[in-house]
């Protein structure tokens, strides 16, 4: 594999957003169980129905950006990034990605992407990952003293001193996991395509895994587009969320406020500085769900700027020691996503979806 940019073209890549989809839409033909029957008595008809993975969508992601796409299964997550990876056609629209069209130019585009699937390898099964890596200096054709660095830069970091000489078959699912994403990051990408990357890791290498990544992002200015379930790699990684929900686009913005939309209750903590007797009533959308005499538990519905008001009322109520205002984890925003699909307010959408 070999390729050379004029530098015009690689100008012009480079004013260009990492990721720019239009209207981009994917659909399947699947054959109707009710019809399966009729197809040795009426010759030539199929009898497939089109199943729609993922409806016309726009979005763009900006170098350097930190972007998670989020939703529950059959949500379209893997159809995007198969599209955006060039390993899919789409049935309209158009993305590109670094400048490249991905379908059309797959392979000049793998020299600047990397991509991670934790439910499928990208090394050799019977050989040890030293051996892979190897073979990938030659598929990217790098100098060998820059591959022997970054090698031994990946080996650190993700702990692969017993690992390297093994066969892949002898590895675990986490060990695996290890080697997959320094293979994947062995050629220095400029964007990385990373759905469920740390899958089957224990806590220890998944803080590893989210601390190179950031590190990644932070000196090389790579580009992350991340797909988990795992809550803590939203969170500590990406700045920015693209929710998907049937193939459209619910959400998009950032972090910060993607508990705004999903997840309307929080919690304050109060100390009281002597005991308190029970109030009356407690303002409108506030529960007391816990009640001790120095010490109260509220929860609060509504967006952040209902806490202000509650906080006012409970220290009027009486001298308070200390008050904490307590965000829902990120795992009950997950939740609440894949619960509930009107969740958001169509006008907070972006990119023109319905």
């Amino acid at each position: 594999m070999s390729r050379s940019y004029s530098a015009t073209v690689m100008k012009m890549r480079d004013n260009e957003a990492a990721i720019a989809v239009r209207d981009l839409s994917r659909s399947f033909n699947r054959l109707d169980p009710a019809v399966r029957g009729w197809r040795r008595l009426v010759p030539g008809w199929r009898g497939h129905l089109a199943s729609v993975a993922l409806h016309p969508v726009c979005f763009e992601v900006a170098r350097g950006e930190r972007v998670a796409l989020i939703g529950p299964n059959g949500a379209g997550k893997s159809t995007t990034i198969k599209l955006l990876t060039g390993i899919l056609h789409p049935s309209g629209g158009t993305a590109r990605v670094l400048g490249l069209v991905p379908w059309e130019a797959r392979t000049d585009l793998a020299f600047d992407i990397a991509t991670v699937f934790g439910q499928k390898s990208q090394l050799w099964y019977h050989l040890p990952p030293r051996s892979t890596f190897e073979l990938l200096r030659h598929v990217y054709d790098l100098d060998a003293s820059v591959v022997r660095r970054r090698v031994a830069e990946l080996t650190e970091r993700f702990g692969l001193g017993d690992l390297l000489d093994r066969p892949v078959r002898t590895l675990s699912l986490g060990e695996r996991m290890r080697c997959e994403l320094a293979a994947a990051l062995l050629h220095a990408p400029r964007l990385a395509f990373l759905d469920e990357p740390t899958i089957g890791l224990d806590v220890v290498a998944r803080q590893s895994v989210r601390a190179h990544v950031r590190e990644m992002n932070a000196r090389d200015g790579t580009t992350i587009f991340l797909t988990s379930h795992d809550a803590a790699d939203i969170e500590q990684v990406c700045d920015r969320a693209i929710v998907l929900q049937a193939g459209r686009i619910a959400f998009d913005g950032p972090i910060s406020t993607l508990r705004d939309r999903f997840v309307r209750v929080r919690s304050i903590d109060v100390r009281f500085v002597d005991p308190v007797a029970a109030p009356g009533t407690v303002p409108p959308g506030t529960e007391l769900v816990e009640m001790e005499p120095q010490r109260w538990r509220l929860e609060v519905e509504g967006a952040s700027t209902a806490v202000g008001p509650v906080v006012a009322w409970v220290i009027a109520h009486a001298p308070v020691a200390d008050v904490q205002v307590a965000d829902p984890p990120m795992e009950d925003v997950i939740a609440a996503i894949y619960r509930d699909t009107d969740a958001v307010d169509p006008e907070s959408r972006r990119g023109g979806n319905p």
